[in-house]
């Protein structure tokens, strides 16, 4: 379930690497129109792969946040629960073959 989650959130990751490629090109455009200068293409494209990393960060734990909590809500056994489970049955499989 956590691996489907993963997948969307790259997904997204993608599309705003898409995102930031047409912004790039928009800005190159505008600097090549004389609309802004190239200083303040500059910044805008600073200032905005700075918020978009927020951004993705931000989001990033608040997906991990909701997996957890929803994982913990539907009571899964954990990878840990599973380890400790394995470690009892050859535990117990020892002690039988030891008592044979």
């Amino acid at each position: 379930m956590f691996d489907i989650i993963k997948k969307t959130l790259l997904t997204g990751i993608g599309l705003a690497a898409l995102t930031k490629e047409k912004v790039e090109e928009l800005t190159k455009e505008l600097i090549k129109k004389g609309e802004i200068s190239e200083k303040e293409g500059k910044e805008f494209l600073d200032d905005l792969l700075q918020k978009s990393e927020q951004a993705r960060k931000d989001l990033e734990t608040k997906v991990e946040d909701t997996v957890h909590r929803v994982l913990k809500k539907i009571d899964l056994a954990t990878k840990k629960d599973i380890e400790k489970l394995e470690e009892k049955i050859k535990y117990l499989e020892k002690k039988g073959t030891a008592n044979e």
